[in-house]
């Protein structure tokens, strides 16, 4: 029996099986062969689907993706340009070829 190369499948396809099984009129066998795809993977992709669907209510799970603090971004930026300039006088001081712009 030889190997099946890895296949990668689209997330509508996932959402298509998963949709399938949630609904139950065929078993995972079943659907398996209509999709062809382990009726694990159909499992798998059935409890994802159902974990994530409050997602699709508004609700992320604690995952809120709230703003950057702008203030420590601005003084993290300022840091790094002082180093920078610090860091380029500095290199000039040397007499080395590399440090030469």
């Amino acid at each position: 029996m030889t190997r099946r190369a890895r296949r990668n499948h689209s997330a509508a396809f996932k959402a298509k099986v998963a949709i399938a099984a949630i609904k139950g009129d065929q078993t995972f066998s079943e659907l398996a062969k209509r999709f062809d795809v382990h009726p694990n993977q159909i499992a798998q992709w059935r409890t994802q689907l159902i974990e994530s669907a409050a997602g699709a209510f508004g609700e992320t799970n604690g995952k809120a993706t709230k703003d950057p603090d702008l203030k420590a971004l601005h003084a993290k930026i300022g840091q790094q340009a002082l180093e920078i300039d610090f860091l380029a006088n500095a290199l000039g001081r040397f007499d080395v070829p590399s440090a030469k712009r």
